[in-house]
């Protein structure tokens, strides 16, 4: 019996959608993001642990820029929805703060404590706080950007759908563009990996909260990125959400980093002429490659 697409056991899809099953080692990723985030977080001006919702988890880390009515980016963690902090990305303000950009990192709940529905609702109302609140810590509400890595790649895209104006009450869409980052944007594979057990995933909250049944014809720009020596499924879901994106007349880009895995694509925040910064360059802030 195929459990999804030609999928017929667990093994098969835990290899395509957990990294360490196909022999990726994160470790020491693991251990490097969070001290690349302390030093990030002593170096640039940080308000740390700002409320944007009423429990403790929801909350952003803000870098400023240096200069007033800077563009905004809102960073999306990954971590299959169920690990993880902002703190463990500080790193990726650094380049971006010096590129003139005030960086916002969410903070939300994890699953088995909550689930993705309520991720989803938590993320969209950071952005709705961002909205009302950046002009005060020097950003501009009319310019903000998102982008997110694995699973806050998939919090990205929800983002960028929401319905602004029908339950938020927008004019427009907040998000002026958006970067998928190895992310994923159909979560029927989910209830036969191991995660599961974490997510306990129901067919209607999968429905719901997959972007790729989500799609309408005027969104912004997106870019959606994805490591070339990902496995296949990753690859896959990057290619099929780009496609309906285009198909529904939307914008969008794709690109595929040669040589990186789902951890070597993050490398790309730190430097600002690697590829992913390139795109985030070209998507969210207008200019060149």
């Amino acid at each position: 019996m195929k459990l999804y697409l030609d999928f017929e056991t667990v093994d098969d899809l835990n290899w395509h959608y957990l990294p360490s099953k196909s022999g990726v080692d994160g470790s020491a990723y693991y251990e490097s993001w969070p001290a690349e985030s302390a030093i990030a977080r002593g170096d640039l001006e940080c308000i740390e642990n700002v409320p944007y919702g009423p429990t403790l988890d929801e909350h952003l880390d803000i870098f400023p820029a240096k200069e007033p009515n800077a563009p905004v980016h809102l960073f999306i963690h990954g971590g299959y929805w169920r690990v993880f902090s902002p703190k463990d990305f500080s790193f990726v303000a650094r380049e971006l703060v010096a590129q003139g950009v005030t960086v916002a990192l969410s903070g939300y709940s994890l699953c088995p404590k909550v689930g993705i529905g309520e991720i989803v609702r938590q993320n969209r109302a950071a952005v709705k706080w961002l909205v009302d609140n950046i002009a005060g810590y020097g950003g501009d509400p009319g310019n903000i950007t998102v982008s997110g890595h694995s699973a806050g790649g998939h919090l990205t895209a929800m983002a960028v759908l929401a319905d602004w104006q029908g339950e938020y009450g927008l004019k427009e869409n907040p998000i002026k563009a958006a970067v998928g980052v190895s992310g994923v944007y159909d979560l029927r594979p989910f209830p036969y990996t191991e995660v599961q057990a974490s997510l306990q995933l129901s067919r209607e909250e999968i429905d719901r909260n997959s972007p790729i049944y989500h799609v309408r014809g005027d969104l912004p720009p997106i870019a959606l990125l994805v490591g070339g020596d990902e496995t296949p499924e990753f690859l896959r879901q990057n290619d099929a959400f780009a496609d309906v994106l285009a198909r529904s007349g939307n914008r969008v880009e794709r690109l595929d980093i040669a040589g990186a895995n789902h951890f070597e694509v993050m490398d790309g925040y730190k430097d600002p002429e690697s590829e992913l910064f390139r795109m985030l360059r070209r998507t969210c802030f207008g200019e060149g490659a």
